[in-house]
């Protein structure tokens, strides 16, 4: 805590805050559903030791989701293999004043339950890798398939003329379009229009720019740093380095890890970028977030596209529906982007690197001083993207910044004299938000369930709005 800003946190007891809503319906909802999880696994195994940790796994998870409800106080995480870790959240614990659910930083809380959550599975025999969140990681994924087809047939079209046209590359305007498109295909996911993707013929590129669909979707990026970062990856390709590193630090998985993975294969085939790495949460985190595991799954599933998207889902087989085939050229272009993926991963091209870090209770603003090593590896990059919300609100710490302070003061250590160029890419679902020019603020909450005068900033809430900023580290 030594180390955060002291601009106040959002916390759980205010009534005008995202957090306020979240704590008292979002995670009730998500704890039942862990429930529902583990009640299914534990109806199909025929295993009775494992079935009888599953059941106290039940009761432990059913307890956490009556102590947020009846508001009871945090209480100390049991050590299950990582002791400074858990020493970290206790002493946090103690130094907020042993809180209660619904008066407490939001940021923390949330960490918190997921961290305690894990316990739960890792202090048994049987359970120790179970990601309760996978069950729904994969059935988005599956339901996304019109969209992961989509883009793996654009992703052929561009890797197959970047590999056989070397001059395509050296069209500046048109590689800067496609940069840009990439990057806010990765920044929308799901929500984007895919017919903004093209190839790179830059006659082509250009009837684009005027498509009421881009259009809508750029009014909607508040702050756009994205031509500094692309100038940022030229640059070096320009100047000959030999090695030219873009880390990831991940968000979601499935179709959002997917997109990761078709941006990550630009850089690598544009020549932007020699290696890429990816950095995943290391437990089950937020719902959906990445696991070191997540990856080879998703690998898995491309390779055999077929099987994946045609076997019913465990909802399709009570509905009795079944999932329409895939068309030839679609499998097609399904095993193209599974094996230039599985190529980049086994040259090393494409590196998973997991880090206990990721999913400590706290802000990055302690990320220099309470993990160094990890730090002074994040200099290796020429530019290190920080996926989606929760990750922005680490950056800046989850405070009650006026919505005009610059990006690089919320950053605090993270932010200019770091060595990390930063590029955050966050639409928007939470109060916290920095960089926007006066005014801007108030005028976004007058439009129609923005917040008005509320005290609430709810046009921040719920991902229609989207920021793209970067801090240079040097």
């Amino acid at each position: 805590m030594e180390y955060d800003t002291k601009t106040p946190k959002s916390v759980t007891s205010d009534p005008t805050s995202f957090a306020y809503d979240s704590v008292r319906n979002r995670w009730p909802v998500i704890l039942t559903g862990a429930i529902d999880d583990v009640h299914r696994t534990v109806a199909q195994t025929d295993d009775a030791e494992k079935q009888a940790e599953g059941k106290k796994i039940i009761e432990q998870l059913g307890n956490l989701k009556y102590e947020v409800l009846h508001d009871r106080k945090l209480t100390p995480i049991v050590d299950d293999g990582y002791p400074e870790e858990i020493a970290r959240y206790n002493k946090e614990i103690e130094q907020l004043g042993n809180p209660t659910w619904l008066d407490v930083p939001w940021l923390f809380s949330e960490c918190y339950m997921y961290r305690r959550i894990s316990t739960f599975f890792s202090l048994t025999k049987h359970w120790q890798n179970y990601d309760i969140f996978s069950r729904q990681k994969m059935d988005t994924f599956r339901t996304s398939r019109s969209a992961v087809v989509e883009l793996a047939s654009r992703y052929k079209e561009f890797v197959t003329e970047l590999r056989s046209n070397k001059d395509a590359t050296h069209n500046e305007e048109a590689e800067k379009l496609l940069f840009t498109e990439m990057f806010e295909i990765c920044l929308w996911g799901n929500a984007t229009d895919l017919s903004l993707l093209t190839n790179l013929t830059y006659e082509d590129i250009q009837k684009l720019q005027g498509s009421q669909a881009r259009k809508a979707a750029e009014k909607n990026i508040l702050i756009n740093n994205l031509p500094e970062a692309y100038a940022i990856l030229k640059e070096a390709r320009d100047q000959g380095r030999k090695e030219r590193r873009v880390d990831f630090v991940l968000d979601n998985s499935g179709f959002e890890l997917y997109v990761d993975l078709v941006l990550a294969g630009f850089l690598l085939t544009s020549g932007l970028a020699t290696q890429i790495i990816l950095r995943p949460k290391s437990i089950p985190w937020f719902v959906s977030d990445v696991l070191p595991g997540d990856f080879p799954l998703l690998l898995n599933a491309l390779s055999d596209p077929k099987k994946f998207f045609e076997t019913q889902s465990d909802d399709e087989k009570l509905q009795d529906k079944t999932p329409a085939p895939l068309a030839d050229k679609e499998a097609e272009d399904l095993l193209f982007v599974f094996q230039e993926w599985a190529n980049l991963h086994a040259e090393g091209q494409l590196i998973m690197r997991p880090n206990r870090y990721w999913t400590a209770g706290g802000s990055f603003w302690r990320l220099p001083a309470e993990a160094p090593e990890l730090h002074e590896d994040m200099k290796g990059a020429e530019l290190t993207i920080f996926k989606g919300d929760l990750n922005y609100r680490k950056l800046t710490g989850d405070a009650h910044w006026d919505p005009t302070t610059p990006w690089t003061t919320a950053l605090g250590p993270m932010g200019p004299g770091s060595g990390v160029n930063v590029l955050s890419l966050r639409t928007c679902k939470a109060d916290v938000v920095v960089g926007l020019p006066a005014g801007k603020d108030e005028e976004l909450r007058a439009t129609e369930g923005g917040g008005g005068d509320s005290g609430a900033r709810r046009w921040a809430w719920h991902g229609k709005w989207a920021v793209i900023c970067l801090s240079k580290g040097s």
